[in-house]
C-alpha cells in the first residue's frame, strides 16, 4: 500500500543508508541537561551539511523513494478487481435514490473547513491576515494559538507519535511548533540543521496556515541544534562588559535561525538574578544589576532585528513579571516572589520596560505567584491583573504574550490542561505553549467560547496577533527555506571566532592567592574534571587545550553519579600531586532543583582542599560555587559550560589570554558585584 513515512524523512536515500542514519542518531549522545540551561558538548562537522545537501539535491522533489513503486504495484494489482467486485455488489443491493433526493442530500464542501494551504502569495500583510482569518473555523482559530513540540528528527514510520503530530498539523491546524531536545535516560540528542530545515519545510507544505516555528535559542541555536554557532550563556556576556557582543549574538542567531526555518526564539532572558540560590535562572540571566541587564537585553533585540524585514526574527523577553528572585524551579513547582510593588517596579520590571521600548516582539510569562499583585496561589501566567492590568495596560505592551510551557509543574500540579489553557487566555495570553494534551486544550477553549466565558472578540484579538506576527516575518509570501543556503549561513568560521572571543573575554578571576594563576608549565599538577553526568563530552575541550601546553598532564574524571568508594579511589590516584586544578561543571537544567555540584563531588573538592596543597578551582557555569568551597587558593569562573568556555578557561589558566572579566553578580560574603582581578597575558 501507499506509505506516508516519506513525510518524516530528511531525504530520499536508500533503506540501508536510512538505517545507518538512524543508528548514528541513536548512538549520538551527551549529558542529560534537558532544560533551558543545558550545555553543549558536541559539534556537528560543517562538512556533513554539504554532504547531505549534495545527497538531497540528487533527487528531484517530484520523485520519492523507490519503495513507492515497489509497494504500489502489488497493491494496484489486487485493488482493481476488489473495487470492481464491491462496486457491482453495491449496485445490485442498493437501489438508486431519486434524482430529487440525490440533489437535496448532496453534501457541499465547506470552504471554511478546507485543509488545503491558503494562498496569500503577493498579498500585503494586512490582506494576508484577513484571508487567513476568513479561512479558519472557530476551532481552527483556537488551534492557531497552540504551539506543540517537535525534535527535528524524522518520526518512526506509522508510529503513534507521528499520527498524533500529523493530526494536529493537518486536521486541527495548530499555529506553531517549538523545537525540543530528544532525551533517553541521561542522554540528550540535539537536532541536525539539515534534518530540521527539511522537516520544517515539509510541515509548512502541509499546513493550512503557515506555522510559526520557534525555539529556546538562549545561547544561539546551539542550545537545540548541533552544528550551529556555540555562544556562552548570557551571564558571560555581562562579565565581558560589552553590549555590542550581545548585539552580535542577536544578529548571528537571527541569521542561523531563519536559515533553518525558525521565525521565533524565546530569548533574551530579562530576569534579574539577584538570588544566588536560584536553581533555574542563574547563568541564563545577564546578572543582578537591572540597569546592566536592561542594556544587554536591548542590545540583543537590536541585533536580532538588524538583518532586515525579509528575515525578521521574533524575539521574546522572559519571564514576566520576573523569575530572578526565586529558589524554586518552576518546572517542578510553583515559585513565589515575595517582593513588594515598589521593589518589583524598580528592579524586576526595568529590563522588561527596556525590552518593550526596544521593540521586543513577545513576552513570556512566568509560573510564579506574586502575592503583592494577586492571589498567592495563582501563577502569573493565569493572572488577569498581571498580564492584562500591568503588562498590557500599564506597560503598554502590544505584542504577543506567550505562556511558559504549560506542561511544567508550576502550572500542571495545580490546574488541568484545559483549565490552565482557558485561564491563560482569560488572563491575557495569546499563545499556549506546549500544553501536555493539545487537543484537550483546544476542546476546553472551544467550550469556553461556546458558553460565553471567552468572547469571540477576545479570541479574535489573540488570533489576529498571531496571524499578524506570521505575516510580519514573511510567511505570507515565502514559508520554505532554501536548503542549499544552509552551509553558507550556519556555523561559519567568522561566527565561531566571534563566539570564542566572547568566551575568552568573560573569564573572571575572583581569587588568586600567591599568584598561582597563571599556572607554571612545570608539571606536578593533577587536573580533576568534575562532570555533571557519566556521558562523555564535558571536559573534552578543556583537556585538549591543557595538553597543548602540558602533553603529559594527568587528568582524573569524576561525575555526580559516582558512589563514595569510587570517589575515594580517585582521591588516592591524585595524592602524589603538588597542586590541583579542579574544572567543575555546574549548569542549570529543568527538574534538578539545584545548580550546585551533585552527588559526592562536593566531598571530593573538600577532601582535596583538606590536603593543604594549592587548589585552583575553575567554575564552568554557576559562579556562586565559591560559597561552597571558600578555602580554595584561586577561583576563576566562565559562567558557561559550553566548549568555547572550556577552551577559554584553559587559555586563561596558563596566561595565554588576558583575564579581564568582572562579576555581574555578587557572591555573598566573598565577592562584590564588579569584582575581578585583571591579569595580562604572560
Amino acid at each position: 500500500m501507499f506509505r506516508r513515512d516519506w513525510l518524516f524523512r530528511p531525504d530520499p536515500v536508500s533503506w540501508g543508508a536510512r538505517r545507518k542514519n538512524q543508528a548514528r542518531n541513536r548512538s549520538a549522545g551527551e549529558p542529560t541537561t534537558s532544560g533551558p540551561g543545558s550545555g553543549d558538548t558536541r559539534r556537528q562537522p560543517r562538512s556533513s551539511l554539504s554532504t547531505k545537501n549534495a545527497a538531497f539535491a540528487t533527487y528531484p522533489r517530484r520523485f520519492r523513494p523507490n519503495r513507492f513503486r515497489i509497494d504500489v504495484a502489488p497493491a494496484v494489482f489486487w485493488l482493481i478487481p476488489t473495487v470492481v467486485a464491491l462496486t457491482l455488489a453495491f449496485s445490485f443491493s442498493s437501489p438508486a435514490a431519486p434524482a430529487s433526493t440525490r440533489k437535496s442530500t448532496a453534501k457541499r464542501p465547506s470552504k471554511a473547513s478546507s485543509s488545503a494551504p491558503v494562498s496569500t502569495q503577493g498579498l500585503s500583510n494586512e490582506a494576508a491576515v484577513a484571508r487567513w482569518m476568513a479561512s479558519l473555523t472557530q476551532r481552527e482559530k483556537i488551534a492557531q494559538l497552540v504551539v506543540i513540540p517537535f525534535s527535528g528528527h524524522p518520526f518512526r514510520p506509522r508510529s503513534r507519535e507521528a499520527g498524533k503530530f500529523m493530526n494536529l498539523v493537518t486536521r486541527e491546524h495548530i499555529g506553531g511548533l517549538i523545537l525540543v531536545n530528544l532525551t533517553d535516560g541521561r542522554i540528550s540528542t540535539k537536532a541536525d540543521p539539515l534534518e530540521t530545515a527539511t522537516f520544517i519545510n515539509r510541515m509548512q507544505r502541509l499546513a493550512k496556515v503557515p506555522l510559526l516555528v520557534s525555539g529556546d535559542f538562549e545561547r544561539g541555536a546551539s542550545m537545540r541544534v548541533e552544528g550551529t554557532t556555540i555562544f556562552p550563556h548570557a551571564m558571560a556576556f555581562a562579565a565581558s562588559g560589552d553590549p555590542d557582543e550581545a548585539r552580535l549574538e542577536g544578529k548571528i542567531t537571527a541569521k542561523e535561525s531563519r536559515a533553518m526555518g525558525f521565525q521565533w526564539i524565546f530569548f533574551p532572558d530579562a530576569d534579574v538574578n539577584n538570588n544566588p540560590d536560584n536553581p533555574i535562572i542563574n547563568i541564563r540571566s545577564y546578572g543582578e544589576d537591572p540597569a546592566s541587564v536592561s542594556q544587554f537585553v536591548s542590545a540583543f533585540i537590536d541585533g536580532a532585528h538588524s538583518i532586515g524585514p525579509k528575515d525578521r526574527l521574533l524575539v521574546t523577553a522572559k519571564h514576566f513579571p520576573g523569575h530572578g528572585d526565586t529558589a524554586t524551579d518552576t518546572h517542578m513547582n510553583l515559585a513565589t516572589i515575595t517582593a513588594d510593588l515598589p521593589r518589583l517596579e524598580s528592579l524586576e520590571w526595568e529590563p522588561f520596560r527596556a525590552a518593550i521600548t526596544s521593540g521586543v516582539d513577545a513576552v513570556m510569562t512566568a509560573h510564579i505567584a506574586v502575592p503583592a499583585l494577586d492571589d498567592p496561589g495563582l501563577p502569573a501566567t493565569l493572572s488577569p491583573k498581571i498580564l492584562t492590568g500591568i503588562l498590557r495596560e500599564e506597560m503598554g505592551f502590544k505584542g504577543l504574550i506567550v505562556t511558559d510551557a504549560l506542561d511544567m509543574g508550576g502550572i500542571a500540579h495545580g490546574f488541568t490542561v484545559g483549565d490552565a489553557s482557558v485561564r491563560a487566555l482569560e488572563a491575557g495570553a495569546d499563545v499556549l505553549l506546549m500544553p501536555s494534551n493539545p487537543k484537550a486544550a483546544i476542546d476546553a477553549v472551544a467550550a469556553a467560547v461556546k458558553s460565553g466565558r471567552i468572547t469571540t472578540k477576545r479570541l479574535d484579538e489573540s488570533v489576529t496577533r498571531v496571524l499578524t506576527a506570521k505575516a510580519r516575518v514573511g510567511l505570507a509570501n515565502e514559508k520554505l527555506v532554501d536548503l542549499a543556503l544552509l552551509n553558507q549561513t550556519v556555523n561559519t568560521p567568522e561566527s565561531n571566532a566571534a563566539a570564542q572571543k566572547i568566551a575568552d573575554r568573560s573569564v573572571t578571576l575572583v581569587r588568586n592567592e600567591n599568584g598561582i594563576v597563571p599556572l607554571e608549565n612545570n608539571g606536578g599538577t593533577v587536573f580533576y574534571i568534575l562532570a555533571e553526568s557519566s556521558a562523555p563530552g564535558q571536559g573534552t575541550g578543556f583537556g585538549a587545550e591543557v595538553r597543548r601546553r602540558l602533553p603529559q598532564a594527568t587528568f582524573i574524571r569524576a561525575d555526580s553519579g559516582m558512589p563514595e568508594p569510587e570517589i575515594d579511589v580517585l582521591l588516592q590516584r591524585g595524592s602524589s600531586a603538588g597542586r590541583y586544578v579542579i574544572a567543575a561543571f555546574a549548569s542549570v537544567a529543568a527538574n534538578r532543583g539545584s545548580a550546585a555540584l551533585g552527588g559526592m563531588l562536593p566531598k571530593l573538592v573538600q577532601d582535596l582542599v583538606a590536603t593543604k596543597k594549592p587548589v585552583v578551582f575553575l567554575a564552568l557555569g554557576n559562579p556562586y560555587l565559591l560559597r561552597n568551597f571558600p578555602d580554595v587558593s584561586a577561583y576563576l569562573t566562565t559562567y558557561s559550560t559550553v566548549p568555547p568556555s572550556e577552551i577559554a578557561a584553559a587559555k586563561a589558566l596558563f596566561g595565554h589570554i588576558a583575564i579581564t572579566g568582572k562579576l555581574p553578580v555578587s557572591i555573598p560574603g566573598l565577592a562584590k558585584l564588579g569584582d575581578g582581578i585583571v591579569l595580562s597575558t604572560r
